[in-house]
């Protein structure tokens, strides 16, 4: 547990550094959902790794010892985690558990206002054109997904810029694009440190649109030139807080659709693969032995209890999970 409780934390790094770079130069809709899964496996190994921090804290105090019935001294023996990064993990852990939960209220609340704007717009098409002159394109998701485009933007656009323009937002509501900024915001909120992903995520998620609408019309320069004329005519308009062709660093899109698609590598995915294969494996090995620590801390204020003086082994007692030391049943199973 002395080294594998901090890789956890330390995976967070590099990927949190090197992520945001790679993913503007690979394919978006791959990136798209590795940067989804990143984020998820990091944000529970982040929040495992503190709470197993913690615990080794709160584990030592004499009213949860007696609780949980093990000897304080036995497992403070066993313990490497010093008393003041456990209190430091402790803290931690609760200011992002404030966070995750502030996140989700904002997130239940953007989901209501989605909800209710795409009620109260008229008819049933996908496709809602509304009178305003005000240059507004975005995509409303939800069960069935709507795009709302304002009169004011269609009439900047040309015949084939209008085409692209609808495909990217339809890309948005054919990819659930809204599920993956979910997940972004909230592992954003649990671990600070993955926020530079959450942010590579919002343009990822734009140029991933941006690829299929190029697909669709089959000409990225047109497809560029939509994202641009977009962007400049609704520039200093207030957008609404929806996925928008607009959205993402407009100049860095508009370079990559003048650009050959990016070319597949499977390096970067391999890296990241093991990266959070062994985050996961860090953690569960970090589990087992703080679950052994406080096995053997339990068994020890068992056979203080009872007087006994033979040394069970730890295979003895995993084979023998409900009895203590010389047969005693152990404390809390029966006793």
């Amino acid at each position: 547990m002395l080294i594998s409780v901090y890789v956890p934390l330390v995976v967070t790094v590099p990927l949190a550094v090197f992520g945001p770079g790679l993913a503007r130069r690979l394919p978006p809709r791959p990136v798209a959902w590795a940067l989804a899964c990143a984020a998820l496996v990091t944000a529970i190994g982040w929040a495992g790794a503190l709470a197993l921090l913690a615990f080794s804290g709160v584990a030592q105090m004499p009213q949860v010892a007696a609780e949980g019935r093990w000897s304080v001294a036995v497992l403070r023996a066993e313990d490497p985690v010093y008393r003041v990064v456990a209190a430091v993990s402790a803290l931690v852990l609760a200011g992002c558990l404030v966070s995750l939960v502030v996140a989700a209220v904002r997130q239940a609340r953007h989901l209501v206002w989605v909800r209710r704007e795409r009620a109260d717009l008229p008819g049933e098409t996908e496709l809602v054109v509304v009178d305003d002159d005000v240059p507004l394109a975005f995509a409303l998701p939800g069960a069935p997904g709507r795009v709302v485009v304002s009169r004011g933007m269609l009439h900047c656009l040309r015949d084939d810029e209008r085409e692209a323009l609808l495909a990217h937002e339809r890309a948005h509501l054919r990819g659930r694009h809204h599920l993956f900024q979910s997940v972004w915001r909230l592992t954003a909120a649990l671990n600070p440190l993955l926020r530079p992903l959450a942010v590579a995520g919002g343009y990822v998620l734009e140029r991933w649109a941006d690829e299929e609408a190029a697909e669709r019309v089959g000409d990225r320069r047109v497809v560029a030139n939509a994202v641009g004329r977009a962007a400049l005519a609704s520039a200093g308009a207030s957008r609404p807080p929806a996925l928008a062709v607009t959205g993402g660093a407009v100049p860095q899109r508009v370079r990559a659709l003048l650009a050959p698609p990016p070319a597949r590598r499977s390096l970067p995915f391999v890296v990241g693969g093991l990266l959070l294969t062994v985050c996961c494996t860090s953690l569960a090995n970090a589990a087992s032995d703080s679950d052994h620590m406080v096995d053997s801390a339990q068994w020890a204020r068992c056979s203080t209890r009872f007087g006994t003086a033979r040394v069970v082994s730890p295979a003895e007692r995993q084979h023998r999970p409900g009895f203590c030391c010389s047969g005693h049943l152990r404390p809390g199973r029966g006793d």
